[in-house]
């Protein structure tokens, strides 16, 4: 068995309002920031997930995506695989 480290970014859809975004977007001038725009606000989740290959992990970290930690409706995912660590070696591979 192998423990894969992932994370989950979740970010309103395209054309979804996102007034946290469009917060963030206003406050930029206040704090003399220029040429940003198109600023969207999301969350990110991050999990391990042991199994017995990397496929088996990341079918996992799927659902989970897509059942609980984002609203299909609203919202987009994207999974990063972060690591993986074999049980039966010491050292961690980063992988990207």
């Amino acid at each position: 068995m192998s423990e894969f480290r992932y994370a989950v970014n979740v970010l309103p859809k395209p054309g979804i309002l996102d007034p946290q975004g469009r917060a963030v977007e206003l406050s930029l001038p206040h704090l003399n920031v220029a040429n940003v725009s198109r600023v969207r606000v999301g969350r990110r989740a991050e999990l391990t997930v042991t199994a017995g290959s990397e496929a088996e992990a990341r079918q996992v970290v799927e659902s989970l995506a897509r059942e609980l930690l984002s609203n299909p409706l609203i919202e987009a995912y994207a999974i990063e695989l972060l690591e993986a660590t074999s049980s039966t070696d010491s050292t961690k591979a980063t992988l990207a």
